[in-house]
């Protein structure tokens, strides 16, 4: 079996595909939590159960996609920071909702176009990725709308969205590092994902950052364990029962 094996014996995934499926689930692990912040505090009820919603949906990806690869409540609870290969971007704090909308319509134009080309493949993710698909074309919607309605609304949303973009474009580079293992090439993405956020945004009276092609200098090593300085306390939060009460049961 060489490293780039799917599959592996008695049809168990291979190690490239195994590293592959975890730093996707860590990436829908990680947003969930964060889109879980905002129970209670979103700008009206109605976001409130919408944002909750969506980390539901990623946090069943998550469980799906880290349960091929060991145990899920393990691997979700017990590793230390650097054994996370999620990328930076969903670990970037909240802020405010122009911040949370801005990092979710980046990410989720990536997932839909992600899942939409794992759905075509005859591997082992490819029947997560059909469901998943259909799920995150509605997290791209939300987020879409808001970008429209803070992007074309008042002076003041206006220039909240175009300074949440701003910030956050630098982080979206590392969504498109090759991941060994999927059959799929997720720098052939970056093209199309570009050509998706950029009408968005125009649409919204936004401007993508300057610098926004591919030799533009990108921050982001979450895929090689090295993460933000906020992540370290989201990580503490979400793991900290369960290292509270090892071995507890409802």
């Amino acid at each position: 079996m060489t490293p780039t094996d799917t599959t592996g014996p008695s049809g168990a995934i291979g190690p490239a595909l195994s590293a592959a499926a975890r730093a996707l689930g860590d990436d829908a692990l990680v947003l969930a939590q964060r889109l879980g912040e905002w129970a209670g505090n979103a700008p009206v009820l109605e976001e409130d159960v919408a944002l909750t919603n969506i980390a539901l949906d990623l946090l069943g990806q998550a469980r799906t996609l880290l349960s091929l690869t060991g145990d899920e409540d393990e691997l979700a609870f017990r590793r230390a920071e650097h054994e996370f290969r999620n990328a930076q971007l969903v670990e970037r704090p909240n802020g405010d909702f122009a911040d949370t909308i801005a990092r979710q319509l980046c990410f989720s134009v990536y997932q839909e176009l992600l899942y939409a080309e794992l759905a075509r493949t005859e591997g082992p993710l490819a029947p997560l990725a059909a469901k998943a698909v259909k799920e995150v074309a509605y997290h791209r919607d939300h987020a879409e709308q808001w970008t429209l309605r803070l992007g074309d609304g008042t002076e003041e949303s206006h220039l909240r969205m175009q300074r949440a973009l701003d910030s956050l474009w630098r982080y979206t580079g590392e969504l498109f590092e090759p991941l060994d293992g999927l059959g799929i090439e997720l720098p052939a993405l970056r093209g199309p994902w570009l050509e998706r956020v950029t009408a968005i945004a125009e649409r919204a009276t936004l401007a993508i950052p300057v610098g926004a092609d591919s030799t533009s200098w990108s921050a982001g090593a979450g895929r090689q364990g090295v993460h933000t300085e906020p992540f370290g306390l989201l990580l503490a939060e979400m793991q900290y029962l369960h290292r509270a009460h090892p071995g507890a049961s409802w």
